[in-house]
């Protein structure tokens, strides 16, 4: 079973269309959302969680109609922007009350057990908290309701890069339960390279490529060669190209086959984010 499966999913906006989109979380795995600015990601989330109404499409979660059941499904959901903090005059403690409220499985002991893990004092106030400290709250809280589903919508904004990997060690504690599923949306595709399963790809509005990270990673590869080389070769052969100063470079999807065929040329591996951006500049899908 899938924690997340949506199909085909259309939204319009002025300037904007939502393509039939359609992606898995599968259960026991972190899915990594990748895109550019206003390429859609905000958007399907919001359709996933029920914030907008998709003009058509369907998510299920674990296996039931979310439009359906969606009520019921938000206890098993913890959802969490970069943007989603409490009001500031709140403390930790009063977090607690609110979250108790919600939530039927909220556990006071296990969100103390975060806030001691994070070094998060209960009684100050959350305009006194760093950005930093926030988020790690909005995560104790989102975590201490024993959530199956942790939906991420650019989490790590804005953090330095300790509290990201602090951040990243509860990702990876949290999956370790295979029931458990990430749908993790992030611009800092690095992260990614060290957490993720799967990458999901949308680009204005429709995914572009779903795939296993480590195959991406093992078969995409970034081929150079001079501006005098570049005719030869063949425009099939890469997904996208950048030029600069006296040479190329392009994008490929299989570097060990361009190795066999260009063997005079470089081809180093790809990164998520070359694979992104190549795609991005208007390369070949």
């Amino acid at each position: 079973m899938t924690a997340i499966r949506a199909e085909g999913l259309r939204k319009r906006y002025p300037g904007f269309e939502l393509k039939d989109v359609s992606l898995e979380v599968p259960k026991g795995s972190i899915v990594g959302f990748i895109g550019g600015n206003g390429a859609g990601k905000t958007t399907t989330i919001k359709a996933i969680v029920g914030a907008i109404r998709p003009d058509g499409g369907k998510v299920e979660i674990f296996g039931r109609d979310f439009a359906r059941h969606g009520k019921a499904l938000k206890q098993d959901m913890a959802v969490v922007t970069e943007d989603s903090f409490f009001h500031e005059a709140f403390a930790a403690k009063d977090v607690a009350l609110v979250m108790r409220r919600l939530y039927t499985r909220w556990d006071d002991a296990l969100f103390r057990r975060f806030l001691d893990r994070f070094g998060l004092p209960a009684d100050k106030r959350i305009k006194d908290l760093s950005r930093g400290m926030r988020m790690k709250l909005v995560i104790a809280a989102a975590l201490s309701h024993h959530p199956k589903l942790l939906i991420l919508d650019e989490p790590t904004g804005g953090l330095d890069p300790v509290v990201r990997s602090e951040m990243l060690d509860v990702f990876l504690d949290f999956i370790q339960d295979e029931e458990h599923a990430i749908l993790f949306s992030t611009h800092i595709t690095t992260d990614l390279e060290k957490i993720a399963d799967y990458i999901v790809f949308i680009h204005e509005g429709r995914i572009i490529l779903s795939r296993p990270k480590d195959e991406l990673l093992e078969q995409y590869g970034i081929m150079k060669c001079g501006l005098d080389e570049f005719p030869r070769v063949d425009a099939a052969d890469y997904v996208g190209v950048r030029r600069y100063g006296f040479g190329c470079e392009m994008l490929v999807a299989d570097r060990q086959a361009m190795r066999r065929k260009y063997p005079h040329l470089t081809i180093d591996p790809a990164a998520i984010e070359d694979i992104m951006l190549y795609y991005a500049r208007g390369g070949k899908a």
